[in-house]
């Protein structure tokens, strides 16, 4: 998908690495970003506080 295939060994695995990380990363703020903007709602929907 990146063209990571094209890369020698060590740079494949590093760039792989860092792919992962990148994705990792944009979920972790994303889902924080969701959580943020309706968890009290969702709390206060399933009868939370």
């Amino acid at each position: 998908m990146f063209g990571l295939e094209t890369l020698s060994g060590s740079a494949e695995a590093a760039a792989t690495v860092g792919v992962v990380f990148v994705e990792a990363l944009a979920l972790y703020v994303g889902y924080g970003a969701i959580t943020g903007a309706v968890g009290s709602a969702v709390v206060r929907a399933v009868g939370g506080e």
